[in-house]
């Protein structure tokens, strides 16, 4: 594949995981360093995403997730908790996940990682679900 295929394997995979709004508020600007900053962050951060090997989506999820909890990244915490999903992560996973950070990373970055638990799912449970 072409750098121009790996870029659009990329955003597609971007789009799946992290949602079709979230990517079209994140690439709407016309300014020309906007477009390419975004090109290169879709192409670095989410082109890691779609390589092969032996790591799933959802291995490829938790493994966010704790980066940028231990990190304190918590915007980005956020957008990839609400995502987790996507990925094929439990929210059982997530829970038990707390308490792994917590054990490495410290109680500081557990609370945190939790406030913005329940803020993504007391969001997520107000949406309205499509009827089914």
């Amino acid at each position: 594949m072409d750098d121009h295929d790996d870029l659009q394997e990329a955003r597609a995979l971007r789009r799946r995981i992290v949602g079709d709004a979230y990517v079209n508020e994140a690439t709407s600007s016309t300014d020309p360093v906007a477009v390419e900053f975004q090109d290169y962050l879709t192409r670095t951060a989410w082109g890691v995403w779609t390589r092969e090997g032996p790591l799933s989506l959802r291995d490829r999820s938790l493994l966010v997730l704790a980066m940028t909890a231990a990190l304190g990244r918590m915007d980005e915490f956020a957008l990839h908790l609400a995502a987790a999903p996507r990925a094929g992560v439990t929210d059982a996973e997530i829970d038990e996940f707390l308490f792994q950070l917590v054990a490495y990373c410290g109680a500081p970055a557990g609370v945190s990682a939790r406030r913005e638990l329940v803020r993504v799912r007391a969001a997520r449970d107000a949406e309205p679900q499509p009827e089914g």
